[in-house]
């Protein structure tokens, strides 16, 4: 999602998934949000137009292409959608019990050159 500062209630589903990208098995989030990318390589697919919806129906492998520090939202992973080219900041899930994002490859993605 980008936008300035643009609010959404989350909706919509917060099912397990296999990754497009990796194929690892992914659980949903156990905090009240919904997971939106691989915890694993960070992948994710464009299936939201607002998050938790799935009323997107681009369904490209969206990249992390970047990851940001924010004041008030913690890590951000930026996106970049394989098919599109829609930019989009998601929150990373490093706090999440069951499944925490990987912070090796979120580190990995800041260091990575701009696209």
């Amino acid at each position: 999602m980008s936008g300035g500062g643009r609010r959404f209630t989350v909706q919509g589903t917060n099912n397990a998934f296999t990754c497009a990208h990796c194929g690892q098995s992914v659980e949903p989030l156990r905090n009240g949000s919904v997971r939106n990318h691989c915890p694993h390589c960070l992948h994710s697919l464009h299936v939201d137009i607002q998050p938790g919806d799935r009323a997107n129906t681009c369904h490209g492998l969206m990249v992390p292409v970047g990851a940001e520090q924010s004041g008030k939202k913690g890590w951000m992973i930026v996106h970049r959608c394989a098919k599109c080219g829609y930019v989009g900041r998601n929150r990373a899930a490093l706090d999440d019990p069951a499944q925490p994002d990987d912070w090796d490859t979120l580190i990995a993605v800041t260091t990575r050159p701009p696209v």
